[in-house]
């Protein structure tokens, strides 16, 4: 058994390249963290998907190492753009073609980031720069945070849950 905080993580698509727009490749994320909660390797507490990365606030299950999820979570996400990509015939397939020892294309960027948050105040501040992102800066992807789809803003500010993965973060804090 392993002793897993509460983390925020961070996953960049190789060279920045916005394949996230599509909603097709969203739908894979959100679809690879609903398996990964529902077999119990982890609980997602908060999530955005941007047009290039992701960020998730989650805790692997004690029962896991983290290492391993994050891994596994990567690893079946790139296997499915890459076949998604292939089966689309759209010449994007291309752009991650890396011709490695150990493989032939690469979605995402090496060494994605993983901090341990330490306490319920940085918790909620990760969750409040997570849900503003799609609005803030050059990405204005929706007119208000908690209209974007793909994040877990609805979820706190509304009580909307479109995804069956989340769970609130103050599971962590009572008890």
């Amino acid at each position: 058994m392993h002793t897993h905080h509460i983390q925020f993580f961070t996953a960049t698509i190789y060279k920045w390249t916005p394949i996230l727009f599509d909603d097709r490749f969203k739908d894979i994320i959100t679809g690879s963290l609903t398996y990964l909660v529902r077999e119990k390797r982890c609980e997602i507490y908060g999530f955005v998907i941007m047009p290039n990365h992701i960020h998730l606030i989650w805790k692997i299950d004690p029962s896991h190492q983290l290492e391993d999820v994050q891994r596994d979570f990567l690893k079946y996400t790139g296997q499915q753009f890459r076949f998604k990509l292939k089966d689309s015939n759209s010449g994007m397939l291309e752009k991650f073609e890396v011709n490695l020892k150990d493989r032939k294309h690469q979605f995402w960027q090496r060494n994605s980031l993983s901090i341990d948050l330490w306490s319920r105040q940085v918790v909620e501040q990760k969750l409040d720069y997570i849900h503003h992102n799609p609005v803030s800066g050059k990405w204005n992807l929706s007119d208000d945070f908690v209209q974007y789809y793909y994040s877990s803003a609805s979820y706190y500010e509304d009580n909307t849950n479109y995804f069956p993965f989340l769970s609130h973060y103050m599971e962590c804090f009572n008890g």
